[in-house]
């Protein structure tokens, strides 16, 4: 297990061995986001009865992201004049680094993990919460009007919804007795947790969309009152760093998602032949797909709506799950 280096005495070559395999997943990580854009266009072209990409880019498109990834590679890089030079270059990489960070702790399968950390779902929600550092000054460093309204919609959403996201996984802690993600799958080899916590799962998923900024909570990026959002005056690869930012975390979530409630790499009783990364390739699948068919099927909120569901309506249940955790352990 990669986990095991971390026990290890330091030496030159477990620092190469791990910062290889670190930059090794990267690629395989920029070649999921190059793909989930893809897939992205296919499906919600299908379910929304429109053409995906399908006249350019070889057969079936699948040249399409990369085309568009080489576009930005090779568009002008602008900074306002009036910009925070030094913030304005560096908010992206605030944005984009903690989304990578948080992959640290996730386990992928029983014997693939990079930090088998004890309090690690604890490490995911304080880290993945520095992103908003980058949107805001990102934002601010704009001097834009426009990008600082994106860049205020944003925090205000990620700090309104990341309550009852933490909120709705305590359920989940009491039930398994840990932080550590190794020991949340361990605890549904009987029964997955979406079976145990359903209101929980329910509220998670909302609470990650709108974490992900994504529709129908995509208001700091909304085209069609604040441009374009935090990233208006951002363009080439800058730019890119704040979508790859959001794709990151669209692999991040879906696989604490497929952690936390349906049950990792742990396989069906009656299919234990199938290996633990084809069920974890599989769970992640079908809550990626998930989150596509929410983006296609919901119209964006207005931004008293946001804060009036996140505040008054998932809240109050995100509590009342854990009331009733509490106290189904108790009486049983």
């Amino acid at each position: 297990m990669v986990a095991n280096w971390l026990n290890t005495e330091p030496s030159w070559h477990t620092f190469l061995a791990f910062a290889v395999c670190a930059i090794i997943f990267l690629f395989i990580l920029l070649g999921f986001v190059t793909y989930a854009i893809l897939a992205e266009r296919k499906v919600m072209g299908f379910m929304q009865l429109r053409f995906g990409p399908n006249t350019v880019g070889g057969k079936w498109g699948i040249l399409q992201t990369v085309a568009d990834v080489l576009k930005l590679l090779l568009k002008e890089d602008i900074i306002p004049k009036l910009a925070d030079r030094p913030l304005f270059i560096v908010a992206p990489i605030i944005a984009f680094a903690p989304a990578f960070m948080v992959l640290a702790a996730i386990p992928f399968t029983e014997h693939f993990q990079f930090a088998d950390l004890g309090i690690g779902l604890l490490y995911y929600i304080a880290v993945s919460g520095i992103t908003t550092v980058g949107i805001v000054a990102g934002s601010w460093a704009s001097n834009n009007k426009y990008a600082l309204l994106g860049g205020m919609r944003a925090a205000a959403q990620m700090i309104s919804y990341e309550i009852p996201l933490v909120m709705s996984v305590v359920g989940v802690i009491m039930i398994a007795g840990s932080l550590n993600l190794n020991d949340i799958i361990a605890s549904q080899k009987q029964l997955w947790m979406i079976a145990m916590q359903p209101l929980a799962f329910v509220i998670f998923i909302i609470a990650s969309v709108a974490e992900l900024n994504r529709t129908p909570f995509d208001l700091p990026e909304a085209e069609s009152e604040l441009v374009a959002g935090f990233h208006t005056e951002y363009s080439g690869f800058r730019w890119a760093f704040f979508m790859l930012a959001e794709y990151v975390y669209l692999f991040a979530m879906s696989a604490l998602t497929a952690i936390l409630f349906l049950g990792g790499w742990l396989p069906l009783p009656f299919l234990g032949f199938i290996p633990g990364a084809v069920w974890f390739a599989l769970k992640f699948s079908l809550v990626v797909f998930v989150l596509i068919w929410l983006r296609a099927s919901w119209p964006r909120l207005r931004a008293d709506q946001l804060m009036e569901f996140g505040w008054k309506v998932l809240l109050p249940l995100a509590l009342a799950n854990i009331f009733l955790t509490a106290l189904v352990k108790v009486l049983f």
